[in-house]
């Protein structure tokens, strides 16, 4: 094999992807796989199944790290770190090149010249927040707009200023969106001030109904503010990754700040990786979860240095066109933040298991069993009129399902 950056990829008997790897160096990366030293379990496992490989050399350790990536995505090996949930993230998003543009939540950030603010952990989150801004702000509720004979419910009670009828100008109507970019890019003192400018404004030509309306929305501003407010980190638009062990399953915590609110977090689960140490596992997860994306954070914060951050870092601002860090607080308020994403990952471990633990625990009531089901095999039977007679059987082992014992019969 030659010495030179590259992919390899290792195949079972069946011609199945089982691991897909990279290296600055092919024939001494894959040469220590044979190699009589000492191998967890899981290396183990993996080259007792390894009936042939192949590679394929690029240029620089970059290159192999997006292809390793790819690939991973491609063929999903059961040795690589995988993430089982491919749900995209809601975002908020703000055609400002529309003439009078709306807000409205999507799941795909493209790049069409749009504003896009999250990601938010839930649809809920958002949808929360673009009911909050449609109700304050009197901005378009219709998704295509276009000019009317006459305005819609929605102006007759006071919730759109009705740009289809030209009852506001374009220069106007976009205030009202600046203000909400400031308000989804956390910018909150800069809006209550010029509210309050607006209030006086307002009541020094005793136009009393419309300062009471901005009195009204700067309540609502503060109160959304205090709501999303965390801890007084001073980083802007940032991941931090928290990562747990339990006996049998890894969960790793992901929280989402921006412009120094927490938006929300997510959690994953693996399993089998017990032999894995943690900077692989971060390593591995930051390859799945980030490569791809059109949104990026400036800076993704964990708990363990990784081998390969330098290339995992050039990929990504690549990607960002702008620089993205991966970083390991070792002090202040930065590091205690990680500590938070542990001790989150810590709780929802420990809430899984004990919610696995309590379900067995009524099983083996119902079923009048001595000890707790470790092992669980179920079996669904299907045919056509007493023919083509089809079984199913999936297993459960130690409270997590066993995918390869998943299978028809």
């Amino acid at each position: 094999m030659p010495a030179k950056p590259g992919v390899y990829i290792m195949h079972d008997k069946e011609d199945e992807v089982i691991y897909v790897g990279k290296a600055i160096s092919l024939k001494n990366r894959v040469r220590s796989y044979f190699r009589k030293t000492d191998k967890t379990e899981r290396i183990k496992r993996m080259v007792s199944l390894i009936d042939h490989f192949e590679y394929i050399v690029v240029d620089n350790e970059a290159e192999a790290l997006i292809l390793e990536c790819n690939l991973i995505k491609k063929y999903k090996p059961k040795f690589n770190v995988l993430l089982k949930d491919d749900k995209t993230y809601p975002y908020i998003k703000i055609d400002i090149k529309s003439e009078f543009p709306n807000v409205v939540i999507t799941r795909r950030v493209i790049n069409d010249g749009s504003k896009y603010f999250g990601p938010y952990v839930s649809a809920g989150a958002a949808k929360e927040m673009v009911d909050f801004i449609k109700q304050k702000y009197k901005i378009r509720q219709c998704r295509n707009f276009k000019h009317k004979d006459r305005a819609c419910l929605n102006y007759h009670i006071k919730r759109c200023s009705a740009p289809c009828m030209r009852y506001i100008s374009r220069q106007d109507y976009m205030k009202q969106i600046n203000e909400i970019i400031d308000l989804l890019e956390g910018k909150i003192d800069k809006i209550l001030k010029e509210l309050d400018m607006q209030m006086k404004e307002a009541s020094k030509k005793l136009d009393f109904e419309n300062a009471a309306y901005i009195r009204d929305k700067k309540l609502a501003i503060e109160r959304v503010s205090q709501k999303q407010k965390v801890s007084n980190i001073s980083e802007n638009n940032i991941d931090v990754i928290g990562l747990a062990r339990g006996e049998l399953e890894i969960c790793i915590e992901v929280f989402f700040v921006r412009s120094s609110k927490m938006v929300g977090r997510k959690h994953y689960f693996f399993n089998n990786l017990n032999d894995m140490e943690d900077n692989e596992v971060i390593s591995g997860f930051i390859k799945q979860y980030y490569v791809g994306q059109e949104k990026l954070p400036n800076k993704i914060m964990i708990g363990t240095e990784i081998e390969d951050r330098e290339a995992l870092e050039k990929m990504l601002s690549t990607a960002a066109q702008r620089k993205v860090e991966i970083k390991v607080p070792q002090k202040g308020i930065k590091l205690r933040f990680v500590e938070m994403a542990e001790n989150n990952a810590k709780v929802t471990l420990k809430n899984k298991n004990e919610e696995k633990q309590s379900i067995l625990l009524e099983l083996k009531e119902t079923l009048g069993l001595e000890k707790l089901p470790r092992k669980i095999e179920t079996f669904d039977i299907s045919n056509i009129s007493g023919t083509n007679i089809v079984a199913g059987m999936c297993v459960m082992k130690d409270r997590n399902y066993k995918k390869e014992f998943i299978k028809k019969i």
